[in-house]
């Protein structure tokens, strides 16, 4: 019996995470979607297996069952830097501290390889949650367009 406490289903799911873990493109592009909000390309337009093991130190992927519920891109420069891109979570599975443990692994994947440092760019409404339960701390930074042909705001 489900407890009636104002419980979800998933909070009753245990969350598997994996360093390099395996998954699909079809599963990625369509949490991409939905963590997004854009179409789902298909693997002719976005490989993300083809892409991860050609520019990525490594990637974490979180399941609930044989469902994916999270992943993370790392990529690096080969040496002390790595970057985190495209932290997403099914929109089923938020709230449930998955975004929180996908960087814990990516951070953990990163410093066995030797790096030193971990990047993150965000939105200004994801601070709280990189600054304050993923425990990044404020740096400058700067950003170039590289549509627009000046420093204009992407």
């Amino acid at each position: 019996m489900v407890p009636s406490c104002g419980w979800r289903y998933g909070d009753l799911m245990a969350t598997a995470y994996e360093w390099r873990g395996a998954f699909t493109n079809q599963e990625v592009n369509a949490l991409h979607a939905e963590a997004f909000n854009t179409k789902v390309f298909d693997e002719s337009e976005w490989n993300w297996l083809e892409l991860v093991h050609r520019h990525s130190l490594g990637w974490v992927v979180a399941r609930q069952g044989p469902e994916l519920a999270g992943f993370v891109n790392v990529l690096w420069d080969g040496l002390v830097h790595a970057w985190l891109q495209d932290t997403m979570v099914a929109a089923k599975a938020r709230g449930q501290g998955i975004g929180t443990g996908l960087v814990k692994h990516a951070r953990d994947g990163a410093k066995a390889a030797g790096c030193e440092y971990l990047h993150v760019d965000f939105e200004d409404d994801l601070r709280p949650f990189y600054f304050g339960a993923c425990g990044f701390a404020p740096t400058n930074a700067g950003l170039l367009s590289l549509e627009g042909g000046s420093g204009a705001a992407v």
